[in-house]
């Protein structure tokens, strides 16, 4: 009893700091403005500030960890001071260029001031750092970002935000819980011809929608690679962690990475690319017809066991959305009574072209090239303590349509879907598949 006595004193504490960090960043903001950084030399000598910038943490340094980092490490808002992943060699990676940019940037000789870690929850645990990205595989998001959070920090997830319904429930009512700001990686929201696109939506010039076809990747499938010898500077253990423990294949987890891994294609590890880029584009689809916060209700595979594409989805006002390749790459494509859309990172067309043509204000060349920020928009909302575009809940209801849709694939029988009660409807296996048991590791 007295070991968890002091364990829970020890949580309370931390939990104490955290919240007095978090309340620094917000009335420094208010008191000067918007999300101002306040210098250590302002507040007097000294003084020494909880915090005059958000510190970050990111888990999994990988392709995506390193990417993401890259969209902070020029902001004076934020330092990154810590990253852990299972390979050690990611780890050096991570850190020797964290830390140079660093030195180049602020024209010293050296610094030194990141810490890696192979355990995230060492990452977690410490009482200076403020928020985390999440960059690992799919199948680690939840465990991760549900630590994070009861932790006390912020969150910014990598989409799809977990490859079980029952994951994302779980992160979405922590969120509540915690009140914790957490942005979910789905970042075409922030982009301006998305934003355009849901405007033409909104405003009633495809006249009523009927229905819209979602160009993305296949089904997830079970993982069948031969394992092979296991490389050394890895801890496989660790990154299997809560799913099954796999055969080891450089496929899904190369050491040096130069395209993306295939561990996204695997039900136990990812979603297929039907989720991957699905959590993009059926996004967009949520977003458009005002669902972020519900769904399909029905979900009709093809007749075709064996096929990829074809699955119907239906929402409850009628409005049909089919996974269908309609040969213009991944988009989107709405089709209404008075005209249709497709919209992509690529393309943004409408039919008839004065559709879009009324809804461009500052030239159709500038929304094509427009991405806003995302991340910032995380980084206002952690100032403000106000959730950002692509919150938790949202990030969970896309992530659902991508998951309902593999289980419907899987199944090959037709599912009727409760988005309030997250429940299908006389279907005892699909209701089983909603989750799956964590691997005690």
């Amino acid at each position: 009893m007295k070991k968890e006595g002091a364990k829970s004193t020890k949580v309370q504490e931390q939990n104490s700091q955290v919240v007095s960090r978090r309340k620094f960043i917000v009335n420094t903001s208010l008191a000067f403005g918007a999300i101002a950084i306040i210098p250590r030399h302002v507040m007097g000598k000294g003084f020494i500030a909880p915090s005059d910038r958000i510190n970050l943490g990111v888990i999994g340094l990988g392709k995506q960890g390193n990417i993401l980092s890259n969209k902070f490490l020029l902001n004076t808002e934020v330092q990154i001071v810590a990253g852990s992943d299972v390979w050690d060699s990611k780890r050096d990676f991570f850190k020797n260029n964290v830390e140079q940019l660093y030195a180049k940037h602020r024209n010293v000789e050296s610094y030194k001031g990141v810490s890696t870690y192979l355990d995230y929850k060492e990452l977690v645990n410490r009482t200076d750092i403020d928020a985390v990205i999440v960059a690992t595989p799919d199948h680690w998001h939840a465990l991760q970002s549900i630590d994070a959070m009861k932790a006390g920090k912020d969150v910014f997830c990598e989409k799809p935000l977990t490859n079980t319904i029952a994951d994302g429930r779980a992160i979405a009512d922590t969120v509540k819980r915690t009140k914790s700001v957490f942005q979910t990686g789905s970042m075409q929201r922030s982009w301006a011809k998305f934003i355009t696109a849901k405007d033409i939506v909104s405003s009633g010039k495809l006249g009523e929608i009927k229905k819209v076809l979602v160009s993305v990747g296949d089904p997830a499938r079970p993982y069948d690679l031969p394992a092979e010898p296991l490389p050394e500077g890895i801890d496989w253990n660790r990154w299997c962690g809560p799913a099954p423990l796999l055969g080891y294949n450089d496929k899904i987890a190369p050491k040096i990475v130069k395209t993306y891994p295939d561990w996204r294609d695997y039900k136990e590890i990812g979603g297929g690319i039907l989720a991957d880029w699905g959590a993009h584009m059926f996004d967009i689809v949520q977003w458009c017809l005002n669902m972020d916060h519900s769904g399909p209700v029905k979900f009709i595979p093809p007749s075709n066991p064996n096929a990829k594409r074809g699955l119907q989805m239906f929402y409850e006002n009628g409005i049909e959305m089919v996974h269908e390749d309609f040969g213009r790459g991944w988009g989107v494509r709405f089709i209404g009574s008075e005209g249709t859309m497709d919209v992509s990172r690529s393309y943004l067309e409408t039919a008839p072209e004065t559709i879009l043509l009324s809804n461009v204000n500052v030239g159709k060349e500038g929304i094509m090239k427009a991405q806003g920020n995302h991340y910032q928009n995380w980084l206002d909302g952690i100032k403000t303590r106000t959730q950002p575009i692509c919150d938790a809940e949202i990030g969970h209801r896309t992530a659902s349509v991508c998951n309902v849709a593999n289980i419907a694939y899987e199944l090959g029988e037709t599912l009727n879907w409760n988005p309030e009660k997250e429940k299908f409807k006389g279907n005892r296996q699909a209701n089983k598949m909603r989750q799956r048991k964590h691997r005690k590791f």
